[in-house]
């Protein structure tokens, strides 16, 4: 396993981390197959474990606990997430210091650990004083049940609205964000990743894969294969367009050159830039673990990436006066 820094920070994560969105928990095999998975994904040096609140309206805090608690504390990078609707009350949502104080009391009794290493603002809440929602993170790491606060799907503006609060107030700092981020979304390039680099935080992306789309399984002009996402989940069939399948078709071909898989080329894409700290990837079966691990030691030749930027057109935005 590869280790990165935290953005400017000393904690160091694995290169590849395990996410919890997509545990699915309604069945006991499948549940076994995720708790085998995750255990291997520790015994590969895998120490950096993400979850959220909603995931499963609690239960997958509840499982990857369960599951970890078997393993020593102070070998683990937990995280977690505040934002999203856990009840129907009015205060059941958002960033709200009640709100925040009360979710991370429930996540940790969840997740049974006395602390997370990250605790991340799951969306931006408009309702909400900035102010308010960045003094209660601070706050948490100072009562210790948190040591690093981060945000999820920030616009560079809002991070910079936090940071000039944060200095004013002398808080504690941002010091991680999670954005999605994969050959088909590449937004973080224009302006966040130089904000983050800018102020030291540290990256680590969800769906490096997009949703499935790069993981080669879905091809142009094939069926849909049976039992996959893509058969009852919207997200995944949005992508599923005849121009995005023709870029897949290519980097398939271009897989093959480097004699490896179109997942752990998109991964491996994706760490190339110093910016991420780790990439947090979905694995509910061994398999699907041992492709993400293979992306670590995978070197994409420099021509490959001047060759993905052509295939999607992708330029850094940059405005010319004059």
């Amino acid at each position: 396993m590869k280790y990165r820094n935290l953005g400017n920070s000393g904690l160091k994560v694995s290169a590849i981390a395990i996410g919890s969105w997509m545990t699915q928990l309604d069945d006991s095999a499948k549940m076994a197959k995720a708790e085998e998975t995750i255990k291997l994904a520790y015994n590969n040096g895998i120490n950096f474990f993400d979850c959220a609140d909603v995931y499963s309206n609690g239960a997958a805090e509840k499982f990857l606990g369960n599951v970890l608690k078997q393993f020593p504390r102070e070998e683990l990078v937990m995280s977690s997430k505040v934002y999203f609707p856990v009840g129907k009350g009015p205060n059941d949502k958002g960033l709200s210091r009640k709100h925040i104080f009360e979710q991370i009391n429930k996540s940790l009794t969840n997740l049974k650990t006395n602390y997370l290493d990250m605790y991340f603002c799951h969306r931006f809440d408009f309702d909400t004083p900035l102010e308010e929602t960045l003094q209660a993170m601070s706050d948490l790491v100072d009562t210790g049940k948190i040591l690093y606060y981060g945000v999820s799907e920030w616009t560079p503006v809002q991070i910079l609205e936090a940071e000039m609060i944060i200095q004013k107030n002398h808080l504690h700092r941002i010091s991680v964000v999670q954005p999605q981020y994969n050959m088909f979304d590449r937004y973080i390039e224009h302006e966040l990743m130089d904000v983050c680099s800018k102020f030291g935080i540290g990256i680590v992306p969800f769906s490096p894969l997009s949703q499935g789309l790069l993981t080669g399984k879905y091809r142009l002009n094939q069926e849909i294969p049976a039992g996959s996402r893509a058969t009852y989940q919207d997200q995944i069939q949005a992508l599923l367009t005849q121009s995005n399948l023709e870029k897949v078709e290519q980097l398939i071909k271009m897989a093959s050159r480097l004699n490896t898989t179109l997942s752990v080329f998109a991964l491996a894409w994706a760490l190339r830039r110093p910016e991420i700290s780790s990439l947090i990837t979905g694995a509910s079966k061994k398999s699907q673990l041992e492709t993400n691990l293979a992306a670590i030691n995978l070197n994409i030749p420099q021509e490959m990436f001047t060759e993905i930027d052509s295939l999607f057109q992708f330029e850094k935005f940059n405005r010319q006066i004059g």
